[in-house]
């Protein structure tokens, strides 16, 4: 089959496209830059140039497939909003030409936040105050247009070698610092999952997941962040230290909602119907591999009072 992939040449992605190419299809991978395009083309895809706002590209990129993953998303948290509309604009376009074909339509999201103690489950609907959840919401409503609409919800952390996401800030931020820290009592959990791991996941949806589905890539369904910091000071050799709620914002700048939240999410239904094993190392595990901390060494900073 003929697959279609936004966000090819990033971080999941690159790692879906060889997945794919293994599995036996042809990839088409959206390229904004040169640099993008020739990392594609690098990994045996071919390439189409556009971008999300190019909305005549991605029409056609879909409409000449046999099916899409849209893992693209413009990354301006300054402009999150507009990055939201732009999105919405492109899953629209793209789904309309899939219309009445049966064809997949996968897009990645991210599982829902809950209450401490709770543990989202693929059942759960995203909370629709999230800007982000007009997007899947959108998707899983094609599955009556005649798409084999799936929403593929994410963790906070798609951890592996070449990360520079969430533990990768939380890493530098401790490095200033001096200290790692975690909110409050560090009871907030977040679920995690390797990079390789969701990349096998993806492809597996495309293949094989009924429309409307709802699929969590989830490996580590909840880490105490008091653990996630507890790693990285072991790495660093600086202080682990309780940051109470008042001073989060001040010390993980617009890290701190993300780290105080409550992210624990099972994959227990998507293990089952799609028989989805990972078999990657977990997030602290990962951690303790010292890849995060390589040609990253630890300036001399005061540790923080």
């Amino acid at each position: 089959m003929r697959v279609f992939v936004t966000g090819a040449s990033g971080w999941i992605g690159s790692a879906v496209v060889p997945r794919l190419i293994e599995s036996g299809h042809d990839v088409v991978g959206l390229a904004r830059s040169e640099a993008s395009a020739q990392a594609i083309a690098a990994a045996g895809a071919d390439v189409r140039r556009g971008d999300l706002e190019d909305l005549d590209s991605l029409r056609a990129g879909a409409a000449e497939s046999d099916g899409v993953i849209h893992l693209a998303f413009i990354h301006d948290f300054s402009q999150f909003l507009a990055s939201v509309e732009t999105d919405v604009r492109a899953i629209e376009v793209m789904g309309a030409a899939l219309e009445g074909s049966d064809r997949p339509f996968v897009i990645a999201s991210g599982t829902p936040a809950v209450a401490i103690g709770q543990v989202a489950t693929e059942r759960d609907r995203p909370d629709p105050s999230f800007p982000r959840s007009a997007a899947a919401q959108l998707t899983l409503s094609m599955a009556e247009r005649g798409v084999r609409s799936v929403v593929l919800r994410l963790p906070p952390s798609v951890h592996g070698p070449g990360d520079h996401g969430f533990i990768a800030t939380l890493i530098d931020i401790a490095r200033d610092k001096g200290v790692s820290g975690y909110v409050g009592e560090g009871a907030a959990r977040w679920s995690a999952v390797h990079r390789v791991d969701a990349a096998a996941l993806f492809r597996l949806a495309f293949d094989e997941a009924p429309p409307g589905s709802v699929l969590h890539g989830v490996a580590d369904e909840g880490i105490e962040t008091r653990r996630i910091a507890e790693a990285i000071g072991r790495h660093l050799e600086v202080p682990v230290k309780s940051i109470p709620d008042e001073e989060a914002s001040a010390h993980f700048g617009w890290m701190a909602p993300f780290f105080s939240a409550n992210r624990a999410a099972s994959s227990a239904l998507t293990r089952e119907t799609m028989g989805w094993d990972p078999t990657q190392p977990g997030l602290v595990e990962d951690i303790d591999q010292g890849h995060y901390f390589v040609d990253r060494p630890t300036r001399a900073v005061h540790a923080a009072s």
